[in-house]
């Protein structure tokens, strides 16, 4: 039934654009009524008999007043047409159990910066403090992030003209994960409990569904993208870790949890997508070689609690991961042999789950220490600083949102920004998606999202911010276009 008025709030957004373009304020205005009569309606539980007459009605009589309308279901679009094809992940794994050498050496290749945190952190302090006020700080992608940014304010540059499209082939099931392929802005793919994965396809219009990948037997509660985008890899409630390849959408092998127990979460390491890290509910995350489908040995350590979160710094060295007892670990990862060595332990709020971890080696230029960004149901999204190379956490300052038992997401914006301040963006348990100025002493909401009738699970940017996906506890996933300068 909720998705009968997800459908009509759609139809109205679609023309909203077209009703009031010399009156921008009543946009904002009409969101909030649709949204408030979607969720009195939702709770109603009317005869949902009256909410699709009541739809098709709608449907028409805009029609005739503005034209017909030019998106249709997402289910219904269903297609099969083919993703874009890449280099297959696989085809270029390395055995790394049976020989570490060749880790070692590719690691070496691939790795980044050797220095600490603390190192880096004063170097990019001392980069800033020479520049003279108001300019900008040269990276090796200043002109990209500046161009694709622009010369807008924060707020602007954050303000969205309205949902682009709303996906509800999950409908009546949470879908606690979406995720836009890397560096891609159209390849979206959203899990559900369901036990099905999605991947979709924003451009040409209409967006489609182009597959659904099948084969878990119980929900699907985290997925990843691997860095060419050919590999998808998934946890399961049914304790075991799948990868498909997007191209055809087979599963090209299923891996059992090494413990048989449910698994929660995943992640792969950023320099070797041959190794993935996944968390179980038995307290414990292991490092598994996908090529072989077997853990690394010592790449497996134990937590206080059920592993719920998951996240790497860019090079790669330090992994951290938060349980359903409030703690967040630093583990130490060996490039050579996938060994996990645990650093640090930091306990957010006995008894918290911590059901989101997003690392982040620079924000911006207001906001240059390596950061944390932590959801731990405590009503609060945190901020941490990474203070030095064992991962160890200093709080930075924390935005009100509502979280006490969803597992709710939250991301930093993918783009430098070269205007005062920074953004990180995170669903919420009333029903919003939220943008916050990290750097704003006061008033640090940016922008605020309202369309969703239930619990807002996570959030994900495309690679150049023009398109950010929600999804909810529900199973719908509203994808926003932002608006354009």
């Amino acid at each position: 039934m909720a998705a009968v008025w997800q459908q009509v709030l759609a139809v109205d957004a679609k023309y909203n654009a077209y009703r009031t373009p010399n009156f921008p304020q009543f946009r904002t205005q009409y969101i909030r009524r649709r949204s408030q009569l979607l969720r009195d309606n939702a709770q109603a539980g009317y005869d949902p008999s009256v909410r699709k007459q009541y739809l098709r009605l709608r449907s028409q009589l805009l029609a005739q007043r503005y034209g017909p309308l030019s998106e249709q279901s997402s289910f219904r679009a269903y297609s099969n047409s083919i993703v874009r094809s890449s280099r297959t992940t696989l085809d270029r794994m390395e055995d790394f159990d049976d020989d570490p050498r060749a880790l070692g050496a590719r690691g070496h290749r691939r790795s980044v910066s050797r220095g600490s945190y603390q190192l880096q952190a004063q170097m990019n302090r001392a980069v800033y403090d020479e520049r003279a006020p108001g300019s900008v700080v040269p990276t090796s992608v200043a002109e990209a992030s500046r161009a694709m940014a622009g010369d807008t304010t924060l707020s602007e540059n954050y303000a969205f003209a309205g949902m682009y499209h709303i996906f509800d082939q999950h409908v009546d099931e949470a879908v606690p994960k979406v995720q836009f392929a890397n560096d891609d802005k159209h390849l979206l793919a959203c899990c559900s409990l369901d036990g099905t994965i999605s991947v979709c396809q924003l451009v040409p219009t209409p967006p489609v569904v182009l597959r659904v990948l099948k084969g878990h037997s119980r929900g699907v509660s985290d997925f990843a993208w691997s860095l060419s985008n050919d590999i998808i890899v998934s946890t399961s409630l049914d304790a075991t870790m799948r990868i498909w390849a997007t191209e055809d959408g087979k599963c090209i092998r299923e891996i059992p949890d090494p413990d048989a127990s449910e698994l929660l979460c995943c992640t792969f390491q950023p320099m070797n997508n041959n190794l993935t890290v996944v968390g179980n509910g038995k307290h414990n995350i292991h490092v598994v070689n996908i090529s072989t489908g077997k853990k690394v040995k010592g790449g497996s350590s134990k937590l206080t609690g059920r592993v719920l979160s998951l996240s790497f710094d860019s090079p790669g060295r330090i992994l951290w991961a938060g349980d359903d007892r409030g703690s967040v670990f630093s583990f130490l990862f060996d490039m050579a042999t996938g060994k996990l060595t645990k650093a640090k332990r930091l306990v957010i709020n006995e008894g918290s789950s911590i059901t989101s971890i997003s690392a982040r080696s620079w924000i911006s230029r207001e906001a240059r220490d390596p950061s944390l960004l932590i959801n731990a149901c405590i009503n609060k999204l945190l901020l941490y600083r990474v203070v030095d190379n064992e991962g160890t956490l200093q709080l930075k300052r924390s935005f009100q949102i509502q979280q006490s038992s969803h597992p709710v997401r939250s991301i930093f914006c993918p783009l430098m920004s070269f205007r005062q301040g920074a953004c990180v963006v995170t669903g919420s348990e009333d029903m919003c998606v939220y943008f916050f100025d990290v750097e704003r002493a006061t008033k640090a909401i940016v922008n605020k999202l309202q369309g969703h009738s239930a619990a807002v699970l996570d959030v994900s940017f495309n690679c150049d911010e023009s398109l950010l996906a929600s999804s909810d506890a529900k199973g719908m996933v509203i994808v926003w276009r932002r608006e354009q300068k």
